[in-house]
């Protein structure tokens, strides 16, 4: 036996119900669309969201509208500013140790180093990411920023 020859036991299958084919067919007459009117008519139905003409409600909250990139990466945010004051000169920091310490929430999310405030003392960094500013602050204060 070959997989075209495989047929389904009858009873198994039910054919679909042809409607609207005469007045004494089950589903005649108007065949379930109603009498007469825009939705009982051949071709396409109306749009998602129509109101018969009324202004959608869409257009009444424009804040709604638009597109959310569902692959967008977030990021755990972490300032100079706070590692300045958190840390001693010279010390090692890790998204594990910055968990540990509360100044991040998730371990999930991968941390990024933001250039805000002034670092006055050298600190061993290793992040995900960092802005130019941030690692440029690290380096002239003679700590090293490295990605992980």
């Amino acid at each position: 036996m070959m997989e075209h020859q495989i047929a389904s036991p009858k009873g198994a299958r039910r054919g679909r119900k042809r409607i609207g084919r005469g007045d004494a067919a089950g589903g005649g007459s108007y065949a379930g669309r109603g009498m007469k009117g825009q939705k009982s008519r051949s071709g396409r139905g109306l749009r998602p969201g129509f109101e018969g003409g009324q202004l959608p409600l869409i257009k009444g909250l424009p804040m709604k509208r638009g597109f959310t990139n569902r692959y967008k990466t977030h990021y755990a945010l972490v300032s100079l500013e706070t590692l300045q004051e958190r840390f001693e000169p010279g010390d090692e920091i890790t998204p594990e140790k910055l968990h540990t310490l509360g100044i991040i929430r998730r371990t999930r999310l991968p941390v990024k180093v933001l250039g805000d405030g002034e670092l006055q003392h050298s600190l061993n960094i290793s992040a995900h990411k960092f802005t130019a500013a941030a690692r440029a602050k690290i380096e002239a204060a003679g700590g090293t920023a490295v990605e992980l």
